[in-house]
């Protein structure tokens, strides 16, 4: 079986072991054509259990927001990298951060870092978008308004116990756009401070609202 027609029945750049068996079950010792493979770079492990396609066969480049959803869950992309994903700050993240409802982690992996923050159950459920890829398939992402709720929750050092020192952290300290944060919604940021049960998302809520309407 070639390589061509081995990647028929892997359709995508990112795969689970039981798709890289299925595709390798036409070879005599199929094992031994995997561990090959892998030794070759031709496929590379990014987990137990989960693959993406390596430079030599990789057709297109793999999505890391849906390995960071596959990696550890349940969870979705937020923090900053989801704030400059929505085009909210202006540094590129070279760690994928992700928010979960179980245990903090941190995976180092051939496909790059992946972080998962512990947020409560509540917080949790609200505020994510699922991004449609072009293939059909799907990841999910924090809102805006979710993604800078969650960082400024997060936050251990500085001062955002006023408005002001939250305005000057936002636009100083994570160099949060200004137009980005004057079209945030402050009525979904409301409701995330409720179930977040925080006061800083709640202070959040109302400078974005300030802000709607001029008010500096």
């Amino acid at each position: 079986m070639t390589n061509t027609l081995l990647l028929k029945s892997i359709p995508y750049e990112e795969f689970d072991y039981q798709t890289l068996l299925d595709a390798v079950h036409g070879y005599a010792r199929p094992r031994m054509k995997i561990s090959g493979m892998l030794a070759k770079g031709d496929i590379v492990r990014v987990k137990k259990g989960l693959y993406i396609l390596g430079e030599p066969l990789r057709r297109h480049p793999f999505c890391r927001e849906l390995l960071a959803n596959l990696i550890y869950g349940p969870s979705y992309v937020s923090l900053e990298y989801a704030l400059h994903y929505h085009g909210l700050t202006p540094e590129r993240v070279e760690t994928v951060t992700s928010v979960t409802c179980g245990r903090s982690r941190t995976f180092d992996t051939p496909a790059g870092t992946f972080s998962y923050r512990m947020i409560p159950l509540d917080a949790f459920r609200t505020g994510m978008d699922r991004v449609e890829l072009d293939d059909g398939r799907s990841f999910l992402i924090a809102i805006p308004e979710k993604a800078l709720a969650d960082r400024v929750v997060a936050e251990r050092g500085a001062d955002i116990s006023t408005q002001k020192g939250l305005r000057d952290y936002l636009l100083d300290g994570l160099r949060v756009e200004p137009v980005g944060l004057n079209s945030l919604n402050s009525a979904r940021l409301e409701e995330i401070a409720r179930l977040y049960r925080s006061r800083r998302v709640k202070l959040l809520a109302g400078l974005v609202n300030r802000l709607s309407k001029g008010v500096r």
